[in-house]
């Protein structure tokens, strides 16, 4: 790291020039490219998948997704020649529109037609199949469909347009979210710093690799399959810990700056020490997004491997990029009036957070109470995630007054209110997500029985409707659509899909050798949960295992991985407290404009786990990392806690205001998925932050004590070392001023390496602390002495 850091400063034109070229350049070839997202759920093997694949192999015209274009009037019947007609010429436009392989009307003389009316006859509907899936469609082609459609609309006819490709368009465009998280963590970062030029270098260092791992997701999505929100969750998680990791090493090589160190040794210093810690970090967030691998699962590689791309490169801007711009603003990473202190005084005093060390005493004197308070409130927060229901969520949870929310509801309940007792005004909430029934035709016995089924399902109880056998020219594969009295999301619709396959289907099929497969939106997202659900456990248990292992490693200890995959549990099982109460129980969404309440989805429980336990890890490796290093030079248990919690508490706090506000800025996409995530990773970090790793954590080492660092030492013999973030070696005396009261104690603090690159550490320390003791205030002091780490 020494020879890395020396390298980027010396050559710092050269190493700003490769990233700008190498952002550039990406970004360029993205652009060329285009984007190839996917967004297939099917997966080989499930009921679903093989539905899929028989549909696409018997009926290959009905690839494509479809929207559907809803009419409305209050005014007469949609049969009237005032409807009729102009309704009529409408779909005869769409139907000409580049990417629309057919259109079906209810006017027109084809099979279903009176079915597309609803029975007030004041509702109707036409179905637009493209000849792609919705995720592969230019946006232009579907604006003109979307556009078309409802350019038709007038003050007696409301025309409203839903489905998969409509709904592509509801997220709002640009980059709104993203600056306004960049802007909060600019102000954060300058009330931290007090300097506009070190304030700036985190937020031009995680933009210059976010924007180059944006570019880099989008080529990835020609060569894997990669999701369509795979490149807004990098920028969400990129944002988060590239600002994170660079306030880490701008604070560590600012403290150098004040200690009197010349540029050029500060900016190396904060790179072989802080930045060490920086790549321990960000490779224990790879190593848990990673771990997605295990589920081999095509949809969630690509989100993995993107993902894990984005922090690659935020870590690698951080140890290479912004070691090279400090040297170029040189002491201008000091405020004006530290720059002024330093020129008149010297090497200026370490301001210690007067705050975060009364924080650090109170727990040291009271863990068992904080301890207790802290569980309760986890436990609390993590009580809803005790009715997680996976599921599809769908265009009923949109937000109020976009067009596929309003499509939804015209053809759930037509003019009525969607709570209306009512949907005789419309179609019923199941049209919205029709269940689609496919079969092999081996033989004239399996032909009649599949002639029966529609006979069979309309007495099933939970189906709405069902329409009519469709055969393929060959013969050899049979379609049948199934409308549900409930909509897609509802758990009604779940337990529907499960009573046809288990007993309805086949006891219609007893006896010959029809095999009916049930898909579907509802079918394929209950399939794909139920596949997560199975593989959930091993998932998690390599990921806590893998985390785990790099602990050990590194802290020589049975005990502190112990702690750190609980407290990561406690950080998930809170976070999703929070999106269970808000997605999945509606408390607020409608308010901030995320939609009604419905289920989580499926892959939300993976790609969180793995985001959270490698973001949890960050702030673990970063406090227990100092609490490691006191414990080295001084063997006390309740110091090595006390003083880690005080020196890191600040930044922590922080590097935490900096990412909760950059996630929350997410919700402002629209988008449920993203916002999903944007406000279950700004939950966890807040809790992380803010009650486990400054409350919970101490309290829980304060009450262990020195079994907090035990491991045997066979043990200690066989695994290997390896080194987070070793003392500073720069040689050079701190000089530490605490005020308290009228009292000012002076901390002077030596380190120095051997050759065999153990550690003594020198310590004149004349710490404080302070505690009420029969009215009045005791001070301790107390100096230890010179000791030799293992």
């Amino acid at each position: 790291m020494a020879a890395l850091a020396r390298w980027c400063v010396t050559h710092r034109l050269v190493v700003v020039l490769l990233w700008l070229a190498v952002c550039a350049g990406t970004a360029l070839a993205a652009g060329v490219a285009k984007t190839a997202y996917s967004n297939d759920y099917d997966v080989p093997g499930t009921e679903s998948g093989r539905a899929a694949a028989l549909l696409s192999e018997g009926f290959p015209g009905l690839d494509g997704d479809s929207d559907t274009v809803v009419w409305h009037t209050e005014r007469g019947t949609v049969g009237a020649p005032g409807v009729r007609e102009p309704m009529t010429r409408m779909l005869e436009a769409v139907g000409r529109l580049p990417e629309v392989a057919s259109v079906s009307g209810p006017y027109g003389p084809g099979p279903g037609g009176g079915e597309r009316i609803s029975p007030d006859g004041r509702t109707a509907y036409a179905t637009v199949t493209y000849e792609r899936r919705a995720a592969d469609l230019p946006a232009e082609r579907i604006d003109a469909v979307v556009d078309t459609a409802r350019a038709a609309a007038t003050e007696q006819i409301r025309v409203e347009v839903g489905g998969p490709a409509a709904g592509r368009m509801q997220t709002p465009g640009g980059f709104t979210a993203e600056a306004v998280g960049v802007a909060v963590a600019a102000v954060v970062l300058f009330l931290a710093f007090g300097s506009l030029a070190a304030s700036l270098l985190p937020l031009i260092t995680a933009v210059i690799s976010v924007g180059t791992a944006y570019a880099g997701t989008v080529l990835l999505g020609h060569t894997m399959t990669v999701a369509d929100f795979a490149p807004m969750l990098g920028v969400l998680i990129g944002l988060g810990v590239g600002i994170d990791y660079a306030l880490f090493i701008v604070t560590r090589h600012r403290r150098g700056l004040r200690a009197g160190l010349p540029v050029a040794d500060a900016a190396r210093e904060a790179v072989v020490t802080t930045g060490r810690a920086v790549v321990f970090a960000g490779a224990t967030v790879c190593i848990a997004l990673l771990g997605m691998l295990v589920l081999r699962l095509d949809f969630l590689d690509g989100v993995a491997i993107s993902a894990s791309l984005t922090v690659v490169l935020t870590v690698a801007a951080s140890v290479t990029l912004l070691p090279a711009l400090l040297s170029f603003i040189g002491t201008r990473a000091l405020s004006g009036r530290e720059r002024r202190a330093l020129a008149e005084h010297g090497p200026l005093a370490e301001p210690v957070p007067g705050l975060a060390a009364r924080w650090a005493r109170l727990v040291e004197r009271r863990p068992r109470l904080l301890g207790a308070v802290a569980t309760v409130l986890v436990a609390v927060l993590a009580l809803p995630a005790l009715s997680l229901r996976l599921g599809t969520s769908d265009q009923g949870n949109h937000p109020a007054g976009s067009t596929t929310r309003a499509a939804y509801d015209l053809l759930a309940h037509g003019g009525s209110a969607p709570d209306g007792a009512g949907a005789a005004g419309g179609f019923g909430p199941g049209v919205n997500g029709p269940l689609t029934l496919v079969a092999r035709i081996d033989g004239p016995a399996e032909r009649r029985a599949m002639d029966r089924l529609p006979a069979v399902l309309d007495g099933a109880r939970g189906v709405a409707s069902t329409g009519p056998v469709v055969v393929n020219a060959a013969g050899d594969t049979a379609l049948l659509s199934v409308v549900p009295d409930s909509s897609p999301q509802s758990e009604e619709t779940s337990e529907l899909v499960d009573r046809l396959r288990r007993t309805v289907l086949p006891a219609a099929a007893d006896g010959t050798g029809l095999r009916v497969y049930v898909g579907g939106v509802t079918a394929g997202y209950d399939d794909f949960a139920a596949l997560i659900i199975g593989k959930l456990p091993p998932f998690v248990g390599v990921v806590i295992g893998l985390g785990s292992l790099l602990l050990l490693l590194a802290f020589r200890s049975f005990a502190i991985p112990l702690k750190a995959a609980a407290m990561n549990i406690a950080a998930v099982a809170g976070a999703f407290g929070v999106v269970v109460a808000i997605f999945q129980w509606g408390w607020g969404s409608e308010l901030m404009g995320l939609g009604a309440a419905g289920p989580i989805e499926p892959f939300l429980p993976v790609i969180m786990v793995s985001v959270l336990f490698g973001l949890s890890m960050d702030y673990q490796v970063f406090l227990v990392g100092r609490m490691y290093e006191e414990w080295l030079a001084t063997g006390d248990n309740r110091r090595a806690v006390r003083v880690g919690l005080a020196e890191t508490g600040r930044v922590i706090n922080s590097a935490a205001v900096i990412m909760i506000s950059v996630f929350l800025a997410f919700v402002l996409t629209g988008d449920r998925i993203i916002a999903m995530f944007g406000i279950a990773l700004a939950a966890a970090v807040a809790l992380d932050a803010f009650v486990l790793r400054t409350l919970l954590v101490p309290a829980l080492m304060h009450l262990l004590g020195g079994a907090n660092w035990w491991l045997p030492r066979r043990v200690d013999r066989l695994l290997p070392r390896i080194t987070i973030e070793p003392p500073s070696d720069g040689g050079h005396a701190k000089i530490v001023e605490q005020r308290t009261g009228d009292h000012t104690h002076h901390t002077g603090c030596t380190d120095h390496i051997d050759h065999t690159g153990h550690t003594d550490r020198v310590d004149h320390m004349g710490r404080t602390d302070h505690a009420e003791r029969g009215g009045r205030e005791e001070c301790e002091g107390r100096e230890d002495q010179v000791r030799t780490a293992p």
